[in-house]
């Protein structure tokens, strides 16, 4: 799918979500607005929560009205905004159900923005998945409705760090339901997309993917678990097939070792907490969520939405100064390889 960019003058356009509001996404939406950007941050959010959030931390701010028409850079203490409102009035720390259309809401906007080419990537502040399911509406995460809402038959959760990157088999389910989630056409169609996108959108022209076990050293042969031996290694033949530079299945306790990681551009691990938490260890605070498989760019944090924070001024921006600067690297190259 060709996006056209928004700009013919190279100024990126990101719409931001600002994410759950009782939570510090829009504390760190309001610190990004502290700097200055070579490229329009649109956000869209609830106006009168972010100035009413604004005030508390005793921050500056210019919330300009959006105008499609023309794009404006982030400079100045200003973000451009479109009014998202929400139900009820949002304080910090004391999450409403009733507020998660809005947030529902924006991430639409968003997504919708970024399919017609208004904006060439949309950055998302963390979300609440319980506040969302008590309204009523069955969500697991950003990155399932986001595939959602671009039809995407696969997507791939992916978190870098710099010269790190770990994509997820498997993402937010129960650990007992991950053997019987993996298989090996999930597994390569895993593959596909990492080996893809690595391309497209990092510019990586022969990517080195390297797969972790699921069990304990990689099932040991299979006296710790066949699943290695049955599900991983023949979805690993056949990518190796298709020309997908592809290795293991590796144990996970050693794959994150010197003499591995320098020949790996992206890890596979099998589930959420076999991967992240090395790479979180490593660089918590600096990392980067991508989203994998989608025909637009999606960046977030690396952290959830911290309510014992929100409206303190304690939040740390600094992931999410890393999403915005991530997304309009991948703009460059993703329009390249178009």
């Amino acid at each position: 799918m060709t996006r056209p960019l928004s700009t013919s003058n190279k100024i990126p356009r990101l719409a931001i979500s600002a994410g759950e509001p009782a939570g510090i996404g829009p504390d760190i939406v309001l610190a990004a607005a502290q700097r200055d950007w070579p490229a329009e941050l649109v956000v869209i959010a609830d106006q009168d929560m972010l100035a009413a959030r604004a005030e508390l931390l005793g921050l500056t701010v210019n919330l300009r009205p959006y105008d499609a028409a023309a794009i404006q850079t982030s400079r100045g203490h200003s973000l451009s905004i479109i009014h998202e409102p929400l139900a009820v009035p949002a304080q910090p720390a004391l999450a409403d159900s009733a507020n998660a259309g809005s947030v529902l809401a924006a991430l639409k906007r968003a997504t919708q923005g970024c399919m017609s080419g208004e904006f060439d990537a949309m950055v998302t502040a963390p979300v609440n998945k319980a506040v969302i399911a008590d309204s009523g509406v069955p969500f697991s995460g950003h990155t399932e409705y986001l595939a959602e809402l671009t039809a995407s038959d696969q997507v791939v959760m992916l978190l870098a760090a710099k010269e790190l990157r770990v994509a997820l088999a498997t993402t937010h389910i129960p650990l007992s339901q991950v053997p019987e989630s993996i298989n090996p056409p999930l597994l390569l169609n895993v593959l596909r997309v990492m080996d893809a996108d690595l391309k497209s959108k990092f510019g990586i022209v022969d990517p080195q993917i390297s797969v972790l076990g699921l069990n304990p050293h990689a099932g040991e042969g299979g006296h710790l678990g066949m699943e290695d031996i049955e599900v991983i290694i023949p979805a690993l033949k056949q990518a190796k097939s298709e020309g997908i530079q592809v290795s293991g299945p590796w144990p996970a306790d050693t794959a994150f070792n010197p003499r591995l990681s320098p020949q790996t551009d992206a890890y596979l691990a099998m589930y959420h907490d076999q991967g992240l938490p090395v790479l979180k260890f490593a660089s918590f605070g600096a990392a980067v969520n991508i989203t994998l498989g989608l025909p637009i760019i999606r960046t977030s944090v690396d952290h959830g939405t911290a309510f014992d924070l929100a409206g303190t001024g304690k939040a740390d921006p600094g992931s999410f100064f890393a999403a915005v600067e991530s997304a309009m690297e991948l703009i460059k190259t993703f329009a390249k390889a178009e």
